[in-house]
């Protein structure tokens, strides 16, 4: 039976479907785009898609980049610093350091589900004079001890206020090259929804909670803004709001802004006596799936990454989806519809993925030892089963390494881009067996067919 999440997080994320985008993706950008206004980091410049080669094969996850192959813990090490530093260059863009100040302030408290659980709404603060936060809802079992915890970009918390939300951008969500509109010099903000679910009714019906786990949720737009709106100059609006004023010099995308406040979260959460500091979960659904993904790959803390339906920019490889690759969503098609995700850098390989030097499956790679289970529907539109093949099959080697090619997990449900039961069910069924020890009867080397 499909639960809730089904209802909620199709709502939100149907603009990514692939049928809502049939139209023909150009081979190149089209030259009317208006670019955006460099940014200026301080990475070293790294080759543009002119400057590297054609390379059909996946990037290996165990060569050094002068070439050596990886055979000791500390050329891993190794390995996994290069692979981060050209994924922040190319894919996500670069982020700021952890800030080192995160304070939590809980605002309400009160005990829901017949009193078998702590709902707290904390507001987290954190950066240059303290002058950026955002609020989490934590839920807690009152017996039991410390139990894993799941985090979740699913909604606002229940008490949250509102905040001031941007507009969507002209074209958002219609399969269109966003980078050919601008906007106003100064949008107008009008103030966010806030859900309706009260903490009763989450504690009632979210399954992290039924099976005895901890749960926390955040709206990841209260990290960084969900919108492709432009300013007059070009430049993103959500720059304007969130965490990007306090480090203009970054170029990150609001994937890694999602993924750099998980990590904020868990910085709290080191400190909350309630919870297990060392099974930390993170998940998301569709665009948070991917900064799931991401959170996993530069957080070592987080104990289980659990990507739902990614999709392109996701699990699967650029290489191997989209247009004349398999099909469904590709680099090309992300790119085009919401290149405001990622590093600038990644437009410039519009319809060139086989002259990037990664791929996908560089972020899988990087979770490892630690558990990695990637839930994905069997009718979902946007995925490509070729390219989660692929990505699956070239990160291996880096559980191979460790010899923990179990850790490296994948379930599939009969069901299109959504969240249901069954997914949730896998989920705790892996975390029960990775984190806790338990026997399990589900399956996760269930890998699709190269066709």
């Amino acid at each position: 039976m499909r639960s809730f999440w089904f209802f909620c997080c199709t709502s939100l994320c149907g603009s990514l479907l692939w049928a809502q985008s049939q139209a023909p993706i150009p081979s190149r950008p089209d030259p009317k785009e208006i670019p955006l206004p460099v940014i200026h980091t301080s990475m070293a410049a790294m080759p543009g898609p002119d400057q590297l080669p054609t390379r059909v094969e996946m990037p290996g996850v165990m060569q050094l980049n002068n070439g050596q192959t990886v055979k000791t813990l500390a050329q891993w090490r190794q390995r996994r610093a290069q692979m981060r530093t050209i994924l922040e260059y190319y894919a996500v863009g670069q982020a700021p350091p952890a800030p080192g100040n995160v304070k939590g302030k809980v605002l309400l408290s009160q005990r829901v589900k017949n009193g078998t659980v702590l709902y707290r709404l904390v507001h987290l603060s954190f950066g240059p004079q303290q002058s950026l936060g955002f609020d989490i809802g934590v839920f807690t079992p009152l017996s039991g001890g410390k139990v894993p915890t799941v985090i979740a970009p699913f909604g606002a918390p229940p008490g949250a206020k509102p905040l001031p939300l941007l507009p969507q951008g002209g074209n958002q969500g219609k399969g269109e090259d966003v980078l050919l509109l601008t906007g106003p010099a100064k949008p107008v903000a009008t103030l966010s929804s806030r859900p309706e679910k009260s903490a009763e009714e989450i504690a009632a019906t979210n399954p992290a909670i039924a099976h005895g786990y901890a749960f926390v949720t955040f709206d990841n737009n209260d990290c960084g803004e969900d919108t492709t709106l432009r300013l007059a100059d070009g430049s993103w609006a959500y720059r304007t709001t969130r965490f990007f004023p306090a480090y203009p010099n970054y170029d990150w995308g609001l994937l890694r802004a999602w993924a750099w406040g998980v990590s904020r979260i868990v910085d709290y959460l080191e400190t909350d006596p309630h919870i297990d500091h060392a099974k930390l979960i993170v998940t998301g659904f569709s665009r948070t799936g991917k900064s799931a993904l991401i959170a996993g790959a530069y957080d070592d803390r987080i104990a289980m990454t659990a990507p739902i339906a990614s999709s392109g920019g996701g699990t699967p490889a650029y290489r191997f989806s989209g247009a004349g690759r398999g099909g469904h969503e590709g680099l090309s098609e992300v790119i085009r519809k919401y290149p405001n995700w990622f590093s600038p850098h990644l437009h410039e390989f519009w319809g060139q993925s086989d002259k990037l030097p990664f791929d996908e499956h560089w972020f899988i790679a990087l979770v490892a030892p630690r558990p990695l289970l990637s839930l994905e529907g069997t009718r979902d539109p946007n995925l490509c089963h070729n390219g989660i093949y692929q990505s699956f099959q070239a990160a291996t080697p880096a559980y191979a390494f460790f010899q923990k090619e179990d850790r490296l997990g994948i379930h599939w449900t009969d069901r299109q881009h959504a969240i249901v039961d069954a997914d949730w069910q896998a989920m705790l069924a892996f975390a029960d067996h990775y984190l806790l020890g338990k026997p399990t009867t589900e399956k996760f080397d269930q890998f699709p067919r190269k066709d």
